[in-house]
């Protein structure tokens, strides 16, 4: 028997439900918001994540699947979409449209990473990107978007941190006064913050060893290092944020993991997760287009993981099903009136459904109550040759007899009341 991939997982019919409650309000949540959906490739060539993500990041040197095409070009599959999405907002020139560029894409994102709960090889996110804007009101947007669409879900205990790190004028002066704390405590952080170290350290600060985190506890602050600009951009950040209602606390360790990041980020955890306890964050990066080859231009998005919001989720916030129809077909006309009976209730948009395999009404029954049919149709030659069929109603379990031309159109009415 030939097994799926260690860190790749089925979606099962019976799981279905709590992706397609998640993605459904995704998609509503966006375009209420004013966000289009944009799909990109799952493969890019590598280079476009080497330059964006950033060559020293864990996700370039040791996380990404990558592989040769038969022409010998290195190709990746995404470990993000942000890249993606810029690769193609500057190779469609989407920016010389006067209407306002913000997307959304939901799909499967691929890292090769020690598989736990909520953290797989091949794992699902749903992003926004907003092009054009630098306003502090565009990074309040996909704050509120992000929040709204977490808690609108039900997840419990969330926290929404913020911090800013700045633009690129303001990172020089605050990396020397990192490198020169950090190289005091160098015997206390684990071998791949002491590699970060010489790569950039401000990602020494968000890891999550224990050890590094006494050891930086007390590490010089960005907020210290500030530009007049980007002290007041984070002030209005902040005060709409206050003015929509949406909690908040500034967390002056919070680096995010990507290059590309500048002036706002923000995370928001769930404190059931454990220690990788982040179900979404994002922030500004206002230099990645034209790091990319595109004209300058302000950003700003987020990434959510679905596995871990799918873990989080609760069962009052997935719908329940649409009430269905089971078709008891038996005998060489009640077979044939019954799947006349089958398409006419699809066709009318019921849920229906029959046991092909069955061949008595016991049998029948039995697989419409694992079902949870909500009404059974029985439909034997008997019934077939009066032009009629019996309807039970599987709660009361009460029948009574309909004409086959006209039941399929009945008993949609019926079901709008049960």
């Amino acid at each position: 028997m030939i097994r799926g991939i260690k860190g790749v997982k089925d979606i099962l019919p019976d799981e279905i439900a709590r992706w397609q409650t998640i993605e459904d309000e995704a998609r509503r949540l966006s375009l209420v918001y004013g966000y289009q959906e944009i799909r990109v490739p799952v493969f890019e060539v590598t280079e476009l994540f080497a330059r964006s993500i950033g060559a020293s990041t864990d996700i370039v040197e040791k996380e990404m699947y990558t592989f040769q095409d038969r022409d010998g070009k290195s190709l990746t599959l995404r470990p993000e979409a942000t890249a993606g999405v810029v690769r193609a907002y500057i190779e469609h020139n989407l920016g010389a449209s006067p209407a306002s560029q913000k997307f959304f894409y939901l799909g499967p994102m691929f890292r090769h990473e020690r598989p736990q709960a909520g953290r797989l090889r091949q794992f699902h996110q749903y992003g926004v990107e907003s092009f054009g804007s630098k306003s502090p009101l565009a990074d309040v947007e996909v704050i509120s978007l992000l929040w709204r669409f977490l808690t609108g879900l039900g997840l419990p205990d969330l926290t929404l941190e913020i911090n800013s790190l700045g633009d690129a004028s303001d990172r020089p002066a605050y990396k020397a006064a990192l490198l020169e704390f950090l190289k005091k405590r160098e015997e206390r952080l684990c071998q791949n913050c002491r590699r970060r170290m010489g790569t950039n350290p401000l990602r020494v600060l968000d890891c999550k060893t224990p050890g590094c985190k006494a050891a930086t506890e007390d590490a010089p602050q960005i907020s210290d290092h500030l530009s007049p600009g980007s002290r007041q951009h984070l002030r209005d950040v902040q005060a709409s944020l206050g003015d929509l209602g949406i909690p908040y606390t500034l967390n002056p360790r919070l680096v995010r993991g990507l290059d590309y990041y500048t002036l706002t980020a923000f995370e928001v955890t769930c404190r059931h997760l454990g220690a990788q306890n982040a179900v979404g964050a994002g922030g500004r990066y206002d230099g990645l287009v034209e790091a990319l080859g595109g004209p300058s231009t302000p950003a700003v998005g987020f990434a959510v993981g679905l596995e871990r919001v799918s873990l989080m989720l609760p069962d009052a916030a997935i719908p329940s099903p649409q009430k269905m129809v089971f078709v008891a077909a038996f005998g060489q006309q009640g077979v044939a009136v019954g799947t006349r009976v089958l398409d006419e209730l699809r066709a009318l948009g019921v849920r229906a459904d029959t046991d092909y395999r069955a061949t008595t009404l016991k049998a029948h029954l039995r697989q419409a109550d694992r079902l949870g049919a909500a009404f059974v149709v029985i439909i034997g030659d008997d019934e077939a040759a009066k032009g009629n069929l019996l309807v039970r109603n599987m709660r009361t379990k009460e029948q009574e007899e309909l004409p086959h031309l006209t039941a399929a159109r009945s008993l949609a009415s019926r079901l709008k009341t049960v």
